[in-house]
């Protein structure tokens, strides 16, 4: 493997190392499993996406808005993931305005995700802290409120980039670039910004995770005299979600980590190339995965209709939805 030096002061301040990668066996091999694994776990989740709209009272309840909203994210993330790393392994160039498009979808649907299950958790909190003003605060108003949010909160990461290319040098979108996110830093300052803002996430959602959750094991506690099985559901769910969250946390740290890598392995790109597909594949792409089987499957109301529709025609009667 040759790397390609492609140094430059003007953006010395950015990691933006290009290998050139040879296409053998083990190539095709890593560039088939991450693949595989995208398009399988779409496939899931619109299954489960459609399970979800097939019911009205999903549509209606503010934990399942949520979590159709996580699937659809997770699935453009994995699509827009899977095409920019095809594109990477190719040494691709494009149109700076389709490169910018995809490292806008990208970097929303990988904020979104973190920022979505922190609003998740929280409407799990008032949903066992204040079942009887639940009603109040779980509409769909509110849900359309935090999801708009969301979406600005994660857009701030980005759009100040983009705007800032264009003002400085408004034929940008016609030159051809190879596409990362780097590639839209023009000064420092973005760089910075952009390391900022994820620490920000960072800390911000860490913050809502511990105090939600560890109010929410309080009060299973609190109950498990009256009733075991419950708190002991409770506390194998809250088990499950923070393995979740704990992942989609560090994808937060995917650049740094790769950083490191790259300053660990010195001058042997085949081993650094190696890590960086462990560190893409464990840190990027499995948290998106991991979705579906954590929430949806573990989901009394949604599991026996996802199987009806998975294996649809086995099963003559549609399961009864009830909501609890």
């Amino acid at each position: 493997m040759a790397k390609i030096n492609i140094t430059d002061l003007q953006v010395a301040f950015t990691y933006q190392q290009i290998y050139k990668v040879d296409f053998d066996a083990a190539t095709g091999t890593k560039i088939a499993v991450v693949v595989l694994m995208s398009v399988f776990f779409v496939c899931i989740n619109c299954i489960m996406l459609f399970a979800l709209r097939s019911k009205p009272a999903f549509n209606e309840t503010t934990r399942y808005i949520l979590f159709a909203h996580m699937l659809l994210n997770d699935s453009v993330l994995l699509l827009i993931t899977t095409i920019m790393y095809a594109m990477s392994l190719a040494l691709a160039s494009v149109a700076k305005g389709i490169c910018s498009l995809l490292v806008l979808i990208s970097t929303c649907t990988f904020n979104n995700a973190p920022l979505t299950l922190a609003v998740m958790s929280l409407e799990r909190y008032a949903a066992i802290r204040f079942p009887l003003r639940y009603g109040t605060f779980a509409t769909q108003r509110n849900t359309g409120i935090a999801l708009g949010a969301i979406w600005f909160l994660s857009c701030l990461n980005i759009m100040p980039d983009i705007m800032y290319e264009l003002i400085t040098d408004p034929n940008h979108l016609f030159k051809s670039t190879f596409c990362t996110r780097e590639k839209l830093f023009v000064a420092k300052w973005q760089a910075d910004m952009a390391q900022g803002f994820e620490v920000l996430y960072f800390v911000s959602v860490t913050a809502i995770i511990i105090f939600t959750y560890i109010s929410i094991m309080i009060t299973a506690r609190s109950v498990s005299t009256n009733n075991k099985d419950s708190a002991r559901k409770a506390h194998w769910t809250v088990l499950l979600h923070l393995i979740q969250l704990g992942l989609c946390l560090t994808s937060f740290l995917y650049g740094i980590i790769e950083k490191m890598l790259y300053l660990m392995t010195g001058s042997d790109s085949s081993l650094f190339i190696h890590l960086r597909y462990l560190n893409f594949l464990i840190i990027l792409i499995l948290p998106r995965c991991l979705s579906p089987l954590i929430y949806g499957l573990r989901d009394d109301a949604l599991r026996p209709l996802f199987k009806y529709y998975l294996c649809y025609g086995a099963n003559k009667v549609k399961p009864v939805v009830r909501l609890h």
